[in-house]
């Protein structure tokens, strides 16, 4: 059986619109991007946050970021500070940290995300 963590990681990944095997942002026309089936996944995602066993220190996975965060990562990402130190702070796992970042093209995707076409482009 699946652990919360991957589990999350997986439905995390969807909801970006990603696949969460391969880190390639699905097309446009990809039904996890479909505003119906984001929100879909965002509501089974808060569900599980609510399950037992749940670690407090990624409270805020897969919950939409807001602009207070965004403009909190990019401060601290400014600063020097690496995504896996902001990981208690922003509440998201080093990998939901790093994907953001790239997403705001702050930093190159690793070598294991892979995009199809750029993430900004993607996200709009």
């Amino acid at each position: 059986m699946m652990e919360h963590q991957q589990i999350l990681h997986v439905l995390n990944k969807l909801a970006d619109g990603v696949d969460p095997e391969t880190g390639e942002v699905y097309n446009r026309d990809s039904p996890y991007q479909r505003p119906t089936v984001v929100r879909a996944l965002y509501a089974a995602i808060q569900a599980i946050q609510k399950a037992p066993g749940r670690p407090k220190s990624h409270a805020r996975a897969g919950v939409p970021w807001t602009s207070e965060e965004e403009a909190r990562l990019l401060k601290a990402f400014d600063q020097g500070r690496q995504p896996r130190d902001m990981v208690d702070d922003m509440g998201r796992s080093e990998v939901a940290i790093t994907a953001r970042l790239v997403k705001l093209g702050k930093m190159e995707a690793p070598p294991n995300l892979r995009f199809n076409e750029s993430p900004r482009a993607a996200a709009g």
